[in-house]
């Protein structure tokens, strides 16, 4: 459990607190630093009480076996905030997280001691044993919690700084944990004068740890008894090697059971029987976003990025804080004056002398943020909140930590394709004609396929299967777990991702699932995963009998058709498997489109026009389908004039064939003159004009310039009986409420003027005034046609005929 302070104290045969001064050491047992993990105040003290007494070994609560990475935290590359990560070897899945900031206590601990040659040591539970007891989480690993830093349970009971802040009066514990602490420690913003000053928090709290425990027990963290008895023994080991000039930097909690009385017996019997895993360490970035209370890790804190503020400046915190806001607003075209920095400086000063403070703190310098600088508005505060208070800082690692081999691959691709991983949301553009782009859009496919969520798709200024891709890219820590859980598939990014595909294939059941794995396996770039995926599409197409499944399917493989122009990929297997769920589309169609109610005839409208879709990407592809073209407008003609089809699937289908040129202009005002016909309930009328004129299929338009079909859907709207017209209300709301508000404006014109009279006067094109002409004028047309052809870059037809 997490506290905000602790205590100096001599441990020997009995517990004694001592005050240990700037010149010298007590005399009894080691120096015990109790602090907060996540604590700038704790951090200073911390390093002013190691500068004081000198300690020749230094103790850290942390797992024993990242001991060999403990050198590394003095690499000019190691930049916090770095997480300790511990993961079982035969079970990824199981992992803790140590994260540790610049600010944080443990961290300046290890940089003092390796700085000065004085050895340093972890010595909580190991790993080993936290990571056995402790239920693995799903998806990736979970940050070790507050008190519970080797996988206790996530929330305790008693919160130390709630209780602490309480009982002095407060109702928010940051705030008193910052009056206490931050603004009284040695270098903070206090300006504490010596050493003396660093130790007062440790001692004036001491006394409050050893009540708490008195009267909360283990504050409903029952195996930090097994932890403790560990801590202890392994102090015991190094005051036979150390001496009595040992310091210990742990958790203020547990402070008074690390001086308590007991015997090396009764600490094994604790530890005896403890399951055990084997485990793998090492260090990866963290970032101060995952440091954040509401991130959902237990030791967090509220405002890591305003505590990382002030531990890295040495003096006018408040002064260089306002400024650091300013800066932002102005990045986002605020208006932000040196005066505006000024009076929001005075009004923080003011409010925390009102409030009684040493210092204006977080929630002063807030609330004159808001104030002066955001002119009372919580919006810019919000990005002042998420960029700063928070932060989105990353941390970084040498290359030298160890890793699990596909980390180092991944690692390798990230260098080589200039990807770097960043903890803010970014967005990437891709040209997949470039040779760099195609392959960062390979590695993103296959990392998604390894469920190493980096990159998700996006719409863009492109589409899948075009020549432009869109990622939005946000690297968390979390990764690195699912990283080395997908190690288990291969050594490298590409053998993981075919191993994994190869084996999703044999291990599927349905067939959109195989072809949604082939199209992965193509936009990932997996050549020796497709032999396996396409067998398993082929039994599983030949065995699937349901046209919905078959036409949930065609759209994935039409779309991986393409890639074999875009990515350069071989995609000659699809085809013909491709051709073979098309053909039996086609014969299954038209009987499944009988019979359903109004959701199946919805879902299996949306599957048409995928259908047709897909039909038509095939038809685009080198080798078409020998008569695909012909056999799927055989369908669309059945299902628009089959009565037992659904008036939606049998008014898409109208709609599909008049544009693609496939139908007459007088052809569909019949079949909707049919469909519209006084003889049709309305219900299904209104059901047959969706699926014509309904969504973003530009119906609108076509009602626009066609006033023979918006006289015929006129007509039958004003002879719907009175006592059926709420029925169908509903429906046509929401085929019309789709349009523009422009062509809705434009509609509710026509309607009101009426239909346009036999022998109306036209003007000099044909026209009638507010209305549209009678047909396509091809003297006009011609007219238009040298600038169309300058536009696209078109040669004129004799120049094209002599050339």
């Amino acid at each position: 459990m997490t506290s905000p302070a602790g205590t100096a104290a001599t441990t020997g045969g009995a517990a004694t607190t001592g005050t240990v001064g700037p010149g010298h050491r007590a005399a009894a047992g080691p120096l015990l630093l109790g602090v907060r993990h996540h604590g700038p105040g704790s951090a200073r003290a911390v390093l002013a009480a190691l500068a004081a007494a000198r300690p020749a070994a230094v103790l850290i609560e942390g797992p024993p076996e990242g001991d060999a990475l403990l050198p590394l935290a003095a690499d000019p590359r190691m930049r916090p905030p770095v997480a300790l990560l511990a993961h079982a070897v035969d079970d990824p899945g199981r992992a803790s997280f140590w994260p540790m900031a610049a600010f944080s206590p443990e961290w300046v601990a290890i940089r003092w001691a390796l700085d000065h040659d004085v050895p340093v040591r972890f010595i909580d539970l190991p790993a080993a044993h936290s990571l056995a007891l402790k239920e693995p989480e799903p998806g990736a690993g979970s940050e070790e919690t507050a008190g519970a830093r080797a996988g206790e349970e996530v929330t305790p009971v008693v919160d130390p700084i709630r209780v602490l802040a309480e009982t002095a009066g407060y109702d928010d514990p940051e705030r008193w944990w910052e009056d206490v602490v931050e603004h009284r420690s040695p270098g903070g913003a206090g300006g504490g004068s010596d050493a003396g000053d660093a130790l007062a928090p440790f001692v004036a709290l001491a006394e409050a740890m050893e009540a708490l425990r008195e009267a909360y027990g283990d504050g409903g963290q029952p195996r930090d008894a097994v932890r403790e008895a560990y801590m202890r023994i392994q102090l015991r080991t190094a005051r036979k090697e150390f001496g009595n000039d040992v310091a210990v930097v742990c958790g203020a909690w547990h402070v008074p059971a690390l001086a308590a009385r007991t015997t090396l017996a009764a600490d094994r019997a604790l530890l005896k029987g403890l399951p055990k895993v084997r485990t793998d360490l090492t260090w990866v970035p963290w970032t101060h976003r995952r440091l954040a209370r509401h991130s959902g890790y237990g030791a967090g804190i509220d405002s890591p990025g305003w505590y990382g503020h002030l531990f890295d400046v040495a003096d006018r915190p408040i002064e260089r804080w306002m400024t650091k806001v300013a800066g932002l607003l102005r990045e986002e075209d605020r208006f932000v004056s040196t005066a505006h920095v000024i009076e929001a400086v005075r009004l923080a000063e003011t409010l925390a002398a009102l409030r009684g403070r040493p210092l204006a703190g977080l929630g002063e310098t807030t609330d004159a943020v808001r104030a002066v600088m955001c002119e009372g508005s919580d919006v810019p505060l919000a990005l002042v909140r998420d960029r700063l208070i928070v932060g989105e800082t990353l941390g970084e690692v040498p290359d030298t930590a160890p890793a699990v081999p596909l980390q180092r691959d991944l690692t390798r691709s990230q260098r080589t394709l200039r990807l770097k991983p960043e903890a803010s949301e970014r967005e990437l553009d891709l040209d997949l004609r470039k040779e760099t782009d195609a392959a960062r859009s390979r590695l993103l496919h296959r990392l998604r396929l390894l469920d190493v969520g980096w990159g998700d798709p996006v719409a863009g200024r492109g589409s899948t299967g075009t020549f432009r891709e869109s990622w939005r890219l946000s690297w968390q820590p979390e990764l690195h777990v699912r990283v080395a859980e997908a190690g288990v598939w291969g050594t490298t990014v590409v053998t993981a991702a075919t191993a994994k595909a190869e084996s999703g294939a044999v291990a599927a059941t349905a067939l959109a699932d195989v072809t949604a794995l082939a199209e992965h396996c193509l936009l990932a770039g997996l050549p020796d995963a497709l032999p396996v995926v396409m067998k398993a599409l082929a039994d599983r197409a030949a065995l699937d009998a349901d046209v919905g499944h078959l036409a949930d399917a065609l759209p994935a493989l039409a779309r991986s058709l393409r890639y074999g122009d875009v990515r350069s990929t071989d995609t000659a297997a699809l085809a013909e498997v491709a051709a073979g769920l098309a053909e039996r589309i086609c014969v299954g169609l038209p009987p499944a489109c009988t019979g359903l109610d109004a959701d199946g005839a919805e879902a299996l409208r949306r599957q048409v026009e995928a259908v047709h879709g897909a039909i038509g990407l095939l038809l685009a592809g080198t080798a078409p389908a020998e008569g695909l073209r012909e056999r799927w407008d055989a369908v669309l003609h059945k299902l628009a004039a089959r009565g037992t089809v659904a008036g939606i699937i049998r008014g898409r289908a109208t709609r599909l064939l008049l544009d693609e040129g496939r139908l007459a202009e007088d052809e569909a005002a019949r079949l909707m003159g049919l469909a519209l016909s006084p003889g049709t309930l309305p219900a299904d009328a209104a059901a047959w004009i969706e699926g014509f004129v309904g969504g973003a299929s530009g119906g609108g338009m076509l009602l626009v310039h066609d006033e023979r079909l918006l006289g015929l859907v006129d007509a039958w709207l004003t002879g719907v009986p009175a006592e059926m017209f709420t029925d169908v209300l509903p429906l046509l709301r929401r085929t019309f409420s789709a349009y523009e508000p422009g062509v809705r404006r434009t509609l509710g014109e026509l309607v009101r003027r009426g239909p346009v009279p036999e022998g109306a006067r036209r003007d000099d094109v044909g026209r009638v005034p507010g209305g549209f002409g009678p047909g396509l004028d091809r003297a006009r047309a011609d007219a238009v046609e040298p600038v169309l052809r300058l536009l696209i870059g078109r040669r004129s037809e004799p120049e094209e005929a002599a050339g």
